[in-house]
């Protein structure tokens, strides 16, 4: 079992990390491949000692920094049939790869996870939290919200057979964003097949600041229009309805600054919907937590929104490259 880990700046997550997967109860041998981006914190000092402290701990070099080439180089070091793709920041239970693997099995699928489970620790993070899990700040998808085990469009992170990312082309490097939601796109283009479980559970830690969080999901919308200009047949109205949710606030707000009040519905209508959903998904949070709620829904909506409708054609060039 090849555990692959790209890295970079995680001195706070990094040793638990690793340590989280060298005590799962997997009964096979596990090998982890790090793969070191140019990080500015003492991740390389730590990563240095986890090396030295346990041989299955293995590491390449990454000086690109972007998830996708570190994942790549990541598998190509790796030494295991089975390839389980896990992030420097990770917090799995004991029987995560243990899942996994009887998973795969039983399943005969293509690529195996399940939740993105997201917690805070802080007001804010547990505002985040509360709203990456609900369908109002990130739509149905089984891996932030939870559901039934079955096929799946995608899954959070993941476990592979390696034939299936040899033949898949690996993660495409050109995408810095959304690499996984493509490849396994690719994979079920290909005839395979993606399983969610909810069985297999990774603790996630939100962003801690709104400024943060509005980069993320900046990102988030850019790259998303990226895999739809690539994958036109991947275009929905869920992805679509943020965009549209900016123009129509952003327009009716203007419309009605210059005068015209009837189009003041859409920013309204727009706040008080978000406002009602904070109530319901937060009642059982701190006040101040709740409080932020609703900010949380509308950063983590216009940012997404105005990242899809400002990601430029340029954004995406070259070819994925696996194992390079």
């Amino acid at each position: 079992m090849s555990v692959v880990m790209p890295v970079l700046d995680e001195e706070r997550h990094l040793r638990t990390a690793v340590g989280n997967v060298l005590d799962q109860d997997y009964p096979g041998p596990i090998e982890v491949v790090m793969a070191l981006g140019p990080s500015s914190d003492r991740t390389d000092e730590i990563a240095a000692e986890l090396l030295a402290a346990d041989p299955r701990v293995r590491a390449v070099a990454n000086p690109v920094g972007a998830t996708g080439v570190g994942l790549n180089l990541a598998v190509g070091a790796s030494r295991h049939d089975i390839i389980v793709r896990m992030d420097g920041h990770a917090m799995v239970p004991d029987d995560y790869i243990r899942v996994a693997v009887e998973t795969l099995l039983a399943t005969g699928a293509d690529n195996v996870g399940g939740v993105m489970a997201a917690e805070g620790v802080t007001d804010f993070q547990r505002a985040v939290a509360a709203a990456m899990t609900s369908p109002i700040g990130v739509g149905q998808a089984r891996f932030h919200v939870g559901g039934e085990e079955g096929p799946a469009d995608t899954v959070y992170l993941g476990a592979f057979r390696r034939q299936v990312l040899e033949r898949a082309g690996g993660y495409d490097e050109t995408f810095l964003r959304a690499q996984d939601w493509e490849l396994n796109h690719r994979i079920r283009q290909a005839g395979g097949t993606v399983w969610f479980t909810p069985r297999m559970r990774v603790s996630y830690r939100p962003r801690s600041s709104l400024r943060a969080l509005a980069k993320q999901y900046a990102g988030y919308g850019r790259w998303r229009r990226v895999v739809m200009r690539q994958h036109r047949e991947t275009v929905n109205l869920r992805y679509l309805a943020p965009p549209a949710a900016v123009l129509a606030v952003g327009a009716g707000t203007l419309a009605g600054v210059l005068g015209h009040r009837w189009a003041l519905v859409a920013p309204v209508g727009y706040a008080a919907g978000i406002t009602a959903g904070a109530v319901a998904v937060g009642r059982d949070l701190p006040v101040r937590a709740q409080l932020w709620l609703p900010v949380v829904f509308a950063t983590m909506h216009g940012s997404w929104g105005v990242g899809f409708l400002l990601s430029p054609k340029s954004l995406r060039a070259g070819d994925s490259a696996f194992g390079q």
